[in-house]
């Protein structure tokens, strides 16, 4: 049911937010407005679909950027409870991949495409690792404390 909440809220902020940018776009359009109006509207889409989607089936499509993440918040620390080396290790390899991208953004000699194609990977891969070490760290706060 929370989720249901959270996504419910997504949907009537993304909502009031697009109505604040169509006023002014009518005014006064720019491409960037014009960018964020439609991601607000993809993101809005993305509510409808997945409280759509849990009303007739009862389960969650989890393609919503907040669900992806709170779905994947729950297999990190259920991964950590039921298998603690496969996590070290996954956390292991998302570090690596931070660093990996980190010097491929530090090569000038790279073009602009794989430029934009490392700067994405190295946010997924910067989220990931951000989200283990909170699973990690609660799960240590449980056990120490």
């Amino acid at each position: 049911m929370q989720k249901a909440v959270i996504i419910y809220n997504d949907r009537v902020i993304t909502f009031r937010k697009m109505r604040e940018i169509d006023a002014v776009i009518d005014e006064k359009p720019t491409e960037k407005l014009v960018m964020e109006l439609a991601e607000l509207k993809n993101r809005n889409l993305m509510c409808f679909k997945e409280l759509e989607c849990f009303n007739k089936t009862g389960k969650w499509l989890n393609k919503h950027p907040l669900l992806s993440q709170f779905s994947q918040h729950t297999r990190y620390k259920e991964m950590l409870r039921r298998n603690p080396a496969q996590f070290l290790e996954e956390y292991s390899k998302t570090a690596y991949n931070v660093n990996r991208y980190r010097s491929y953004l530090n090569n000038s000699g790279r073009d602009a495409e794989k430029h934009e194609s490392d700067q994405k990977n190295l946010d997924k891969h910067i989220a990931r690792e951000k989200l283990m070490k909170e699973v990690l760290d609660e799960h240590n706060s449980k056990t120490n404390g």
